[in-house]
C-alpha cells in the first residue's frame, strides 16, 4: 500500500513516518518542498496522478503561536488554504481511496464549553489572536465533509489538541508555548540566568498531546474506521489539562533550571481553557498512552540533540 504524508518533516509529519514504517506493508511516499511545492496545483495535481497513492495524510500546514498568528494572518489564511484545497481535490480526481486532514483544536470558538465537543464547532466566535488559521483549517473539514457528501469519498477530518513532541520548531518568538518554553528554560540554565519569563498570567488552561500519541490514533482510524464512523470531525487529545503555570513548573523540574519564573501580563493569555472532549475517540478504541511528563523528558531529549537546526 502506497502512503504520501504531506509535510513529513514536520511535528506531525515526522510522527507519522514513524508509525507507519512500523509496517512493513506499508510504503511511505514523501517529498521535501525543492522537491514538490504544495502550493504550486499543477506540480500537486501530477505528482497525485503520477503516484497513485492509497491514502493520503495531509500534515503539511503554516503553524505557528499566538505572536506569529497575530502577525502574518494573511500568509497563515491563504498558504493553508491553498495547500489543503490542491490535496483534496487533486486526491478525488486521482480516485485516492482515503483521505486524512489534520485540523486543530483552535478551529473551535473561543469561550466554547468545556470540555469541548465536536459539535460546538462554529457556534461561536474564534479567538482573534489565531483566527485566520482557524478559518482555514474549518474550511478544509467542510471541503472533506463536501465531498464525503456529495461523491461518497472517504476523508477524515481529525482535530488534535496542542501538539509537542520529536522534531518540533524551538523558535523563540513563532513557537507554540512548549516548545518555547522548553528552549527558554533550556538556554536559562546554561546562562546560569535568575528567571525566565512566560508570556500571560498563567492561568489559561491547555491540553497536551504528545506526536506519536497523535500518529497512533490517526493511523488507527485509517486502518480501521471510516468517515462514517467519526462524522465531520474527531477531536484527538489526552482529556486532562494544566494551567499554564503547571506546564512552566514541569518544564523547569525536567530542564533542571532553578531559577524563578515570571509573568509577564502585558502579553495576552490567548484563549482561557481549551480541553477537549475525546469521548468519540475512546468509544471508537483508542486513548492517549504518553503522560505531559515523560513526553517533555522525551522532547527536551530530542531538543538537546537537535536544538542547532531546529531554532
Amino acid at each position: 500500500m502506497k502512503i504520501f504524508i504531506a509535510g513529513h518533516k514536520g511535528l506531525v509529519g515526522s510522527a507519522l513516518c514513524r508509525e507507519l514504517s512500523r509496517n512493513s506493508n506499508y510504503k511511505i511516499i514523501t517529498k521535501d518542498r525543492s522537491e514538490l511545492d504544495l502550493l504550486n496545483k499543477e506540480e500537486v495535481f501530477k505528482f497525485i496522478q503520477g503516484e497513485k497513492p492509497d491514502w493520503v495524510f495531509l500534515a503539511a500546514a503554516k503553524v505557528g503561536g499566538i505572536y506569529a498568528n497575530s502577525n502574518y494572518p494573511v500568509e497563515f489564511l491563504l498558504e493553508n488554504l491553498n495547500v489543503q484545497n490542491n490535496l483534496i481535490e487533486a486526491s478525488f480526481k486521482n480516485n485516492i481511496k482515503k483521505l486524512l486532514f489534520l485540523g486543530s483544536s483552535c478551529i473551535y470558538p473561543k469561550l466554547a464549553p468545556q470540555p469541548i465537543k465536536e459539535e460546538y464547532l462554529l457556534t461561536s466566535a474564534l479567538e482573534s489572536t489565531n483566527e485566520a488559521y482557524s478559518i482555514a483549517k474549518i474550511a478544509g473539514i467542510k471541503l472533506c465533509n463536501a465531498y464525503n457528501k456529495e461523491y461518497g469519498t472517504d476523508y477524515l477530518s481529525v482535530m488534535p489538541t496542542n501538539l509537542y513532541g520529536l522534531n518540533d520548531s524551538y523558535h523563540s518568538e513563532n513557537a507554540h508555548v512548549l516548545p518555547m518554553l522548553l528552549r527558554r528554560f533550556h538556554e536559562a540554565k546554561e546562562e546560569s540566568l535568575d528567571e525566565v519569563v512566560v508570556w500571560g498570567t498563567g492561568t489559561p488552561m491547555r491540553e497536551f498531546l504528545f506526536s506519536d500519541d497523535l500518529a497512533e490514533a490517526c493511523v488507527y482510524l485509517m486502518e480501521n474506521k471510516s468517515s462514517k464512523d467519526i462524522g465531520e470531525v474527531i477531536n484527538i487529545g489526552t482529556g486532562d489539562d494544566c494551567t499554564i503555570l503547571e506546564l512552566a513548573q514541569t518544564i523547569k523540574d525536567v530542564v533542571g533550571f532553578k531559577g524563578e519564573i515570571i509573568f509577564d501580563t502585558s502579553k495576552s493569555n490567548g484563549t482561557p481553557r481549551k480541553l477537549l472532549d475525546v469521548t468519540k475517540i475512546n468509544s471508537l478504541g483508542w486513548k492517549a498512552k504518553t503522560s505531559l511528563r515523560d513526553g517533555i523528558i522525551l522532547t527536551y531529549e530530542d531538543f538537546k540533540n537537535n536544538k542547532n537546526i531546529r531554532l
